[in-house]
């Protein structure tokens, strides 16, 4: 099948459509006409930079994709923004309460994160949100504004509880949430043994539940919350000790990733419900926790699918504050505080995986045979009959034809009476006619489905220096969609349907799935490979929960990350490196010890000498080889 002509008008705007960039880019990614990825940090306005140039400063600096680049800009503006959206709909509608955002530790719980969350959200008292010990402990050692909210979410524990009451006698606005009835007991047993009143909160279990990938986390059966019944409970036994004044937050939450906001605002009016009735029975409450679920458009269609959202992040802080107030107005009631824990939200947008294409495997083109041999298989010869025949009226028939008779080759061969030879003059007679096709079915008016996808069936695989398990785990696990696109020659018409494969020895180690505005792409358009030059692709949207979940497949560890920080006249600097896990590193992970691993292979080595296989001179190569790969990264390199 020859490959389609290379449009002369093509240009790098042609290609910003293709990956529609410009949709799920927020203002913050774009297309420059040279055809470079760039990041556009002050969402539309200043400067553009180029990622290929950004790719050349961590080289020159030694650091070897696979990268995880981080871009500190996006952190601040979208902690701004954020914040901004939600002050501009308070004053609007005149809300009397403030906004307090949160950041859930469990999204991205990297040290230089929450470090620069802390910073960048310190102006506008965006806190914490934690679920364990650990996160705990990190919250209290990072945030130092005392006005921001450190939300206590997960089970607890004495250590847990303690933790969270000092920190109060401190001056954090750290607040216990209620996730199970019996963790009131322990609240109440360690205030009284510490003399340090709780800041409370309770979650809820709403009924309703809201779509997505996430739906469990909502609803009667979700595993977190307290039920109506034993909401009531906890409020009885708080008016018996005297500290209903101690009850200061009700929480919900819906799940994450929330397409619909629809689901939100049905959410939200039930939720205010129950906050009015907590303040009739006497709860001094002041503060209204939606818990997460503000989506990210990772495809850019501004729908209610899956990997989308049919609201504007205006919309969305519009309608909360509106069905908040509309439901608290009716009863007189004073607006509370609202906190979201948007993390998502946050950080997505915050970080890009960079990697390099390392090869690709193609159908072969192979010539088609003039004649056949007189003993060659009966299937054959249809095969070659169904290969003259094709035209634009009957690609379905031959379509047809050629998989009935591609099986009846597969079982002669499987019946023995077909040799290799004669089943590769098949298949090759096959994929000849299957290419032919797919040149073909554009000009078919309404394809049938198998014709509609024939081209998705050649795509070529190219092979990416990265591990889908440890980077994008999530697109593995749940088939979540991320943008992905070349990062530079996007001036150029892309020629290749491809499909990405990791460098794992994994069958799921592929992305096969990609981002599209009318659903979703089997396939992604590339750009060929040019013998001795780099091909570089990035991940985008990948700040959320990626790195918190991967896993060491193969023992693919962590790559190398690294953070920017864009000025004002488009130069940058590289603020922070972090070096991935080396293989020794890896290892340990998994219980070997590195030491002892050197010097069992020492020992092999030396047994290898005196059994005259290797030569001391050897040994020392080979050992030397040896403590480089334990002290290399566990991805590829020097291959280019």
């Amino acid at each position: 099948m020859a490959k389609k002509p290379v449009l002369e008008q093509w240009n790098a705007t042609c290609s910003a459509d293709l990956y529609g960039v410009n949709n799920w880019g927020s203002g913050y990614f774009g297309v420059s006409d040279s055809g470079d990825a760039v990041i556009t940090p002050f969402a539309e306005r200043g400067p553009a930079v180029s990622i290929p140039e950004v790719i050349k400063g961590l080289k020159e600096r030694g650091m070897d994709l696979p990268v995880l680049l981080r871009i500190e800009n996006i952190l601040d503006s979208q902690i701004s923004v954020l914040h901004d959206c939600f002050n501009h709909a308070m004053r609007d509608l005149e809300y009397q309460g403030e906004f307090r955002g949160v950041y859930p530790i469990k999204v991205n719980q990297q040290e230089q994160v929450v470090e620069r969350i802390t910073e960048y959200g310190e102006p506008h008292h965006h806190g914490l949100e934690v679920g364990s010990k650990p996160e705990l402990i990190a919250a209290l050692s990072y945030l130092h504004d005392r006005e921001a909210c450190i939300v206590c979410n997960g089970y607890k524990d004495r250590e847990f509880v303690d933790l969270a009451l000092y920190a109060n006698k401190m001056g954090y606005n750290c607040i216990l949430v209620l996730e199970m009835p019996s963790e009131l007991a322990l609240i109440l047993e360690r205030s009284r043994a510490l003399g340090i009143r709780p800041r409370m909160g309770i979650r809820i279990k709403l009924a309703a539940r809201a779509g997505g990938h996430w739906t469990e986390s909502g609803g009667d059966l979700s595993i977190f919350g307290l039920s109506t019944a034993e909401v009531v409970d906890v409020v009885d036994e708080l008016r018996k000790h005297d500290m209903l004044d101690c009850m200061h937050l009700l929480h919900f939450h819906l799940g994450s990733q929330i397409p619909n906001i629809r689901d939100i605002r049905n959410a939200l009016r039930e939720a205010c419900r129950v906050y009015a009735g907590l303040v009739d029975e006497g709860a001094a409450m002041g503060y209204l926790d939606l818990g997460g679920g503000l989506a990210v458009d990772y495809d850019g269609s501004h729908t209610n699918f899956l990997s989308s959202r049919n609201y504007t992040l205006g919309e969305y802080c519009a309608d909360v504050v509106e069905t908040v107030m509309s439901i608290l107005d009716e009863r007189d009631i004073a607006h509370p505080h609202i906190i979201t824990e948007s993390g998502r939200a946050t950080v997505a947008y915050y970080s890009v995986l960079l990697f390099e294409i390392l090869d690709a495997s193609r159908l072969e083109d192979r010539a088609i045979p003039i004649d056949l041999p007189e003993d060659c298989p009966e299937p054959t010869e249809n095969l070659l009959e169904v290969y003259r025949s094709i035209s634009l009226k009957n690609l379905q028939e031959c379509y047809n034809d050629a998989i009935f008779y591609r099986d009846e080759i597969r079982q002669m061969f499987r019946m023995g009476t077909c040799s290799l030879r004669e089943r590769s003059v098949a298949e090759s007679l096959f994929w000849a006619i299957i290419k032919e096709i797919a040149a073909r079915v554009d000009e078919v008016k309404r394809p049938t489905k198998e014709l509609a996808g024939i081209q998705d069936s050649l795509a070529s695989i190219y092979y990416a220096n990265m591990s889908i398990f440890q980077s994008l785990p999530d697109s593995w696990a749940i088939d979540h969609l991320f943008p992905v696109m070349p990062v530079h020659r996007m001036d150029e018409q892309p020629t290749e349907k491809v499909v990405l494969a990791d460098i794992t020895c994994d069958c799921d180690g592929k992305l096969d799935r990609f981002i599209d505005e009318r659903g979703v792409r089997r396939t992604l358009d590339v750009h060929d490979l040019r013998k001795g030059e780099p091909y570089y692709m990035g991940a985008f949207l990948v700040g959320a929960y990626q790195e918190t979940l991967g896993d060491l497949h193969n023992l693919f560890g962590d790559t190398n990350v690294a953070s920017i920080h864009i000025n004002e006249d488009g130069s940058f600097d590289f603020v922070r490196e972090l070096d991935g896990d080396s293989v020794a590193d890896v290892l340990s992970y998994v219980e070997y010890d590195p030491k002892m691993v050197l010097e069992r292979f020492r020992n092999v080595a030396e047994r290898g000498i005196r059994e005259g296989r290797i030569t001391p001179q050897d040994r020392y190569a080979i050992m030397k080889a040896f403590e480089q790969g334990l002290r290399g990264s566990t991805y590829l390199n020097g291959l280019r």
